[in-house]
This record gives structure tokens, C-alpha cells and sequence, in this order.
């Protein structure tokens, strides 16, 4: 012990005397660490951490696909079947997460809040226990006993203050008294991504509870303890097959079960390992830094190490002392790399939380921060024990008898040289894919998505149905906001839409037009279907390629039929070529005269940023009979289109919602350039993350070739003199020096491609590439990281040219 508080004491004196080293390493370290701290705790909540569920390993989500293959959730009447034919499953639950709920809190104010309408046996699955009250009973999911409600912990805390005297009291969701019977644990959620969650039996209206054509429920089940998921998926798969036989509308259903914890974040689990590839090649590239660092300062302490051995040091005396020092460096640079990952961390918690199911758990932690010191000390030991094995088998004779020229030796330049090759190599990865993720988020940002998402914003509308029962919701809320709106200076345009393009898809349906040829029996012919205010066109520029727009005035609630819009994508895949859209009829309902009209032809609307447009038809929301109203379209999106910044007129909105109805919670306005950065949040944080190791890599590599430059310039300082005095010019010497960094940069380069193109099947788990059309683009890379080293390496290179021979020769 007291050897190792004296080589402490010495390492601190050691260091204080190169306060420039001692900077360099220790910044080094405490970047890489950095990086790798918090990319740790993003596979530590994303992939290790086990789900705040009991027995996660028997919990399976349940994805059924419909006879044409697309993912179709469950019917009420199917999954009534489903449930009772079942026989390996100790839970078989559905649950519908679409809608958010208002609740009005103790202090008067009212928020949206996420829910989850779930079947009776729904908290069975996860086997968690709440910390106050109960769950569901049996039979509560039934009309007239579903009136109930489980708190989440955060919104128990959140708008109650944890008052524990909740329980059994009445709190008023959508306008309607809910009786609170439990509070869940902290931690437990359901999905994942719903931290302001409350949970009551299903409330569905009756025409969708009926009908085995709506596909609305989605499917959680436990697997019974004793049996496999094998086993149970076959189960299920006779169920279905059954059902298949008995009913038409259930036939070509097929069913796959999956380990819940495999299918949460699953495709994000590939790119987060390969984001720990890239993190291990910033952590090799510190290493490989701080090494070259090391052995570059110890081949200036060779002839101190040489007097020491002189004089009766030990060699395990000496190993023992310069590990030390290493070890003073990984503290340091370990408690550095702590304060790096949180502040990686805050600046990343956006991305975090919408790009992940679990990113709102991914926190600093003990774990992760000893892994974090274990991770400083084996980087700094590992770059350490070369330089300490080296020095101290130092021949003290030769190191005396060296003078200025120790350290120029071929072996040691070849090793120093060996360093930079692989800090160009794996930083030429990590450029060619940070270069090839901005690009593919550049080129989503930039799609053609069938508007101009700038100068929008938009707005989370949620009524209480229980309010606007039997009332005009739209004479009374909607048409005064939208004319209001209008007149706000600086507005263009308003409108409103019950699901918002980008956002989300629409729902679907089979589509026939009146007086084609029936479609083959296995084939589904599915268009999407969205609500709509005359407005919304023009908030959108959407622009009419025939036929007319909808109009208050002519689509009444009164007419017979209702009218739709389509777009062109419509108009390829089910008109026929030749016909007039706009003459066609859409047989949708038993009796002809109730078949919808085609009124118009718009421009295509993406509904997701990553496909392209699907085919789609617009109703007016003005057409909605007056008794569906408050069912269909209690939750709409206001949009506004202004000249200028959006966001200016948003206080003004906010005081028009209050003016109309002060219940109405105002919730986080979106611009409609935020709805489409968010729906590439997992994209923009690869890019973010991969850019900033790519541009570490970068100048990791550029110090490592600065200081190689550095450190044989001032090494050969003698061997210059000496060529100068020979008759060499100053521009040979530049020369030289700086063909000796191009041989490097160039190896260094053709290995990074060798390897890029080695590891394109991992790196495809983030990005694809096609290696011949990319051959521009390496090349680009490969030429700015060569300019770079060519720069990092300029001023050494000059010190070298502007070496005096006669003060070169006397130094010695």
C-alpha cells in the first residue's frame, strides 16, 4: 500500500510537470468513455434491463394478418372466439390504445392524457400487483360495470399529488365519472411508450363491438407455465384455422406469436448494437491515441528509466509505477467521460423518449458507471502496458549512449505509424456512415409529400363526448374556431382532420366500385379514409385535378349518400382506364341509393413518410349525421397555415379554444415540420450520434497524426540537420515529411474501405448500401479525410523544413 500511494504521489508530480499531456490523454479518454457511457445506457434500458413485467419470458404479443398478409388486429366477436377456444394460455387479453381521454384534475384544470381500453383479464398478463386497490374483476368489462379506472404512477403523482385517498372516489374522464379502484407501481407501463397512462375497461360503441369486419383490438396474452410458445402458437393457429371455416370474414387469417420483450424496439435493436460497434471504434481509437501518446512520452523518459535501472530499479517495480500513472489518467478521464455521457444524455432525451418504446427509462445508473470506470481502466492499462513493458526492459547503456536519436528506430516508427493507419481505417467507417444516414434523413426530409409542410401548425383537439352530447359539436365548437382562426392576422388558411398525414395512418377498408367485375376471393382491395373540413385542402395546398371539393353547402348531413374525394393513387388502383372518377359510385351499402359518390380528384398526400401515397378517400365532416357527431369526431387535428412563422399565432389559437370552450385541454403544438422530424426521430438520432463519433474519430486520428509528425520532428531533429547539411533544401525536407503522412493517410483509407465493405452486412442493420453506387461518395470521404491529415500534419511538417543545421548538430 504504501509503494502505491508513493507511485500515486509520483504519477501526480509526473503529470504536473506535462500538464500539456496529461490534458491530451486525459481529454481523450474521457471522450471515448463519454461516448461509450451513454451508449451503454441506451442498451441497458433498451436491451438488458428486463420489463417491469413478472415472467416476461411467457408474455407474447399476438400479430394476426389478414388473407392478403398486411398485420390486421382482432374483431370483438373473433377475439370473443379466440379467447374461449384457447387452451394453453393462462391470459388472453385485448386492449385498444388509439384514443387519449380528458381528465379533469382535483385543482380544476383539464389535460389529455394517453389511455388504454383493456378486456377484464388485461392486468393478468403482466402479473403486477397495484400498489393501491385492485385491478379488473371478471365481468367489468361489460356495459354498465366498465365506469372504472386504474391510475398509472405517473399520473397519480402527476394530478393527484399521490394522494392515496383516491381510491374509490369518482374522477371525470371525457366529461364521464370514473370510480378509481387502483394505482399501478412506478415503473409499470403498458405500452411502453405511455408514461400518462390511465386504464379502464373497454368502451366501444355497439356497431364496432358487433361486426367481424372492424379490426380494431389488439391481442397480449401469458403463455400458461409448462408450456412452450411453440406449443401455444399452434394452438392459437387451430383457432384461427377454425374460425377460418365458420366465418367468411375470419377465412386466410393467420396468427404469429412473439416474446414481447424480443418485439419491443425490434427494429431498433440491430442499429443499437451496431451503434456499440461504433462506439468500441471510438474506444479503439482513444486506446490506439493514448497508446501513441504513452510510448511517445516514454521514449523521451528513456534515458530517466535508464538512470533508474542504473541505479538498482526493478523492472516489476518500474511496470508497477507507469501502470500507475495509467491508472491516474483512467480516473480522471473517467470521471470527464461521467460528465460527457449525462450531458449526451440530456441533449439526447428528446430523441430518446419518441424514438424508443423505452427511452424515457434510459438514465445514468450504478451499473452503468462502473462499467463506465471499469471501461476508462482497461483502455488506459491496455495503452499503457506496451510503453510499460518497453521502458522498463530499457538497455540502460544503449538509452545513455543514444542521446537525441532514442526513439527513431525503424521498429518503434513502424509501431507509431501502425497507430495512425488504424485511427484512419476506423474513423473512414464511421464517416462513410454518419455521411450515408444524413443523407437518407435529408432525403425523407425533402420528399415530395404531396404538400408543404411549412408555415403549419397544428393542434390536438379533444372534446368530452359526455359535454356535447346531442349537441352540434360543429355548429357549436368547430365551424366558430375554424372562422375565428381565419381571421387572425397573418392566417391563410384553417382547417381540421381527424387523423393527421405523416402522423399516423388512417383506417381502411374494402373498396368496389359500383359496376366493375367482382375482385378474386383472397384479394383485398383496401383504401384509407380520413375526416375532413372544407378547410383542410387549402391549408394543405392540396391542389383538385377534377370534379369539385366538398362544400358545406351541397354535402349535407341530410343526403341519402354520402360524397368523397379521392386522390390520383385512388383513381390507379381502382378506376379503370377511360371512366370519369368523378361519374363513379362506390357500392358500399346495401341499397343503391346510399352508395357513396366520387365527387373530385386531389393531388396524392403521403400518409407515411417512408411509403409511398395510398389510395384515399375524404369525407366532409359537415356530411356526419347529427346524431354520430360526438361519436366520430369528439378528436380532431386543427391545422393552420400562416405567412409567416406558425408558431406566433399560437397564443391567439389557445385564447380562441378557451373563448369556445374552456374544458377543452390545450395540448403541445406541433408545426407540421416537427410532425415529420419526429416521425424520423430514430433516423436523426442514428445520423446525430454516428456524426458526432465519426467527427471524435476525426479528431481523434488528427491529434494521433499531429502528434506522430510532432514526435518524429522533434526526434530527428539531429537526422534533419544532418540532410540539411548535406545539400537537402528545406522544400525536399516539407516533401518528405509530407510523403510520409500521405503513405499513411492512403493505407490507412484502403484499409477503412476493406473494412467498411467487410462489415456491410452489421452496418446494414442501420443503413443499406450498394458499394458500386456509393463508390462516389467513398470517395469524397476518403479525399476530405485525407485533406484533413494533410492539415493536422502542416505544421510539423513545416517545424521540420524550418530546421536550423548548425543549432540541430550543437543540440546534441
Amino acid at each position: 500500500m504504501t509503494n502505491l500511494m508513493q507511485d500515486i504521489r509520483y504519477a501526480l508530480r509526473q503529470l504536473r510537470k506535462s500538464l500539456g499531456f496529461a490534458f491530451t490523454v486525459i481529454l481523450t479518454l474521457a471522450l471515448s468513455v463519454g461516448v461509450a457511457t451513454a451508449v451503454f445506457c441506451v442498451i441497458d434500458a433498451v436491451i438488458l434491463r428486463p420489463l417491469p413485467y413478472a415472467h416476461q419470458e411467457k408474455i407474447v404479443s399476438v400479430e394476426s394478418r389478414s388473407r392478403s398478409g398486411y398485420q390486421q388486429p382482432a374483431s370483438w366477436p373473433s377475439f370473443q372466439d379466440e379467447r374461449k377456444q384457447v387452451s394453453n394460455f393462462a391470459a388472453f387479453a385485448g386492449y385498444w390504445d388509439y384514443n387519449k381521454l380528458t381528465l379533469q384534475t382535483p385543482s380544476g384544470d383539464t389535460v389529455a392524457l394517453s389511455s388504454v381500453g383493456a378486456t377484464d383479464n388485461f392486468f393478468q398478463v403482466f402479473g403486477v400487483q397495484p400498489i393501491l386497490g385492485r385491478t379488473f374483476m371478471p365481468g367489468e368489462e361489460e356495459e354498465g360495470k366498465n365506469d372504472l379506472v386504474v391510475l398509472s404512477n405517473e399520473v397519480w403523482q402527476q394530478h393527484f399529488n399521490g394522494d392515496r385517498g383516491i381510491l374509490n372516489k369518482a374522477v371525470r374522464l371525457n366529461g364521464k365519472p370514473y370510480l378509481v379502484i387502483g394505482v399501478m407501481p412506478a415503473g409499470f407501463r403498458f405500452p411502453l411508450n405511455m408514461r400518462d397512462a390511465v386504464y379502464t375497461p373497454i368502451h366501444i360503441d355497439q356497431p364496432w363491438m358487433k361486426g367481424r369486419g372492424n379490426h380494431w383490438l389488439r391481442t397480449i396474452a401469458r403463455v400458461k407455465d409448462g408450456i412452450t410458445i411453440e406449443q401455444a402458437q399452434a394452438d392459437l393457429s387451430q383457432v384461427f384455422s377454425n374460425l377460418g371455416k365458420a366465418y367468411t370474414t375470419d377465412e386466410g387469417r393467420t396468427v404469429r406469436l412473439q416474446e414481447l420483450a424480443q418485439n419491443i424496439d425490434s427494429k431498433s435493436k440491430g442499429p443499437l448494437w451496431t451503434l456499440l460497434g461504433a462506439v468500441l471504434a471510438v474506444l479503439a481509437i482513444g486506446c490506439v491515441n493514448v497508446a501513441g501518446l504513452l510510448l511517445g512520452r516514454g521514449i523521451k523518459r528513456e534515458r530517466e528509466m535508464a538512470m533508474r535501472v542504473a541505479v538498482g530499479a526493478g523492472r516489476q517495480r518500474l511496470v508497477l509505477q507507469l501502470l500507475t500513472e495509467g491508472l491516474v489518467l483512467a480516473t480522471l478521464g473517467a470521471i470527464g467521460g461521467v460528465g460527457l455521457s449525462w450531458l449526451l444524455l440530456t441533449l439526447m432525451r428528446t430523441f430518446l423518449v419518441h424514438a424508443l418504446a423505452r427511452g424515457a427509462d434510459v438514465q445514468l445508473n450504478w451499473t452503468v458507471l462502473a462499467a463506465a470506470v471499469a471501461v476508462a481502466a482497461v483502455t488506459s492499462l491496455i495503452a499503457s502496458l506496451y510503453p510499460a513493458l518497453r521502458l522498463s526492459g530499457v538497455d540502460p547503456n544503449h538509452a545513455l549512449k543514444a542521446g537525441g536519436s532514442a526513439g527513431t528506430q525503424r521498429g518503434q516508427s513502424r509501431l507509431r505509424s501502425s497507430f495512425v493507419i488504424t485511427q484512419v481505417a476506423l474513423t473512414l467507417v464511421l464517416l462513410v456512415v454518419a455521411g450515408l444516414l444524413l443523407r437518407v434523413v435529408s432525403r425523407y426530409r425533402h420528399a415530395d409529400l404531396g404538400f408543404d409542410p411549412t408555415h403549419i401548425v397544428t393542434e390536438q383537439i379533444s372534446l368530452s363526448p359526455v359535454k356535447y352530447q346531442g349537441r352540434d359539436l360543429i355548429g357549436d365548437f368547430y365551424r366558430p374556431l375554424e372562422d375565428r382562426i381565419r381571421h387572425l392576422p397573418g392566417v391563410q388558411a384553417a382547417g381540421l382532420i381527424n387523423i393527421l398525414p405523416i402522423d399516423n395512418y388512417g383506417s381502411n377498408s374494402d373498396i368496389h366500385i359500383a359496376g366493375q367485375p367482382p375482385y378474386p376471393p383472397n384479394l383485398e382491395m383496401l383504401a384509407e379514409g380520413r375526416m375532413v373540413s372544407a378547410g383542410y385542402f387549402d391549408v394543405m395546398g392540396i391542389l383538385l385535378h377534377g370534379g369539385r371539393k366538398l362544400s358545406p353547402g351541397i354535402d349535407r348531413p341530410e343526403n341519402v349518400g354520402a360524397s368523397v374525394v379521392i386522390n390520383d393513387a385512388f383513381v390507379k388502383k381502382f378506376i379503370p382506364a377511360g371512366l370519369d372518377p368523378t361519374s363513379q359510385r362506390i357500392d358500399d351499402a346495401d341499397k343503391k341509393e346510399e352508395w357513396t359518390r366520387i365527387v373530385g380528384v386531389v393531388g396524392n398526400v403521403r400518409q407515411d413518410i417512408y411509403d409511398q401515397p395510398l389510395a384515399e378517400r375524404d369525407w366532409l365532416m359537415d356530411e356526419v349525421p347529427l346524431m354520430r357527431r360526438t361519436e366520430n369526431l369528439s378528436s380532431m387535428v386543427l391545422l393552420v397555415r400562416t405567412s409567416g412563422d406558425p408558431k406566433l399565432v399560437i397564443p391567439a389559437v389557445r385564447s380562441i379554444m378557451h373563448d369556445l370552450d374552456p374544458t377543452v385541454p390545450f395540448e403541445e403544438p406541433r408545426t407540421m415540420m416537427d410532425v415529420v422530424a419526429e416521425t424520423l426521430v430514430f433516423e436523426r438520432m442514428e445520423s446525430w450520434l454516428f456524426g458526432i463519433f465519426a467527427g471524435l474519430a476525426l479528431a481523434l486520428a488528427m491529434v494521433g497524426l499531429y502528434g506522430l509528425v510532432s514526435h518524429e520532428v522533434e526526434q530527428g531533429t539531429r537526422d534533419i540537420g544532418v540532410r540539411m547539411a548535406l545539400g537537402a533544401t528545406r522544400q525536399r525536407i516539407l516533401s518528405m515529411v509530407i510523403r510520409r503522412v500521405a503513405w499513411m493517410l492512403g493505407v490507412g483509407i484502403g484499409v477503412g474501405l476493406l473494412l467498411t465493405l467487410a462489415a456491410r452486412q452489421v452496418i446494414g442493420m442501420v443503413i443499406y448500401f450498394d458499394a458500386q453506387k456509393e463508390a462516389g461518395s467513398f470517395a469524397i470521404l476518403s479525399l476530405l479525410l485525407i485533406a484533413a491529415g494533410l492539415l493536422a500534419a502542416t505544421i510539423p511538417a513545416v517545424q521540420a523544413a524550418s530546421v536550423e543545421p548548425m543549432k540541430a548538430l550543437r543540440s546534441e
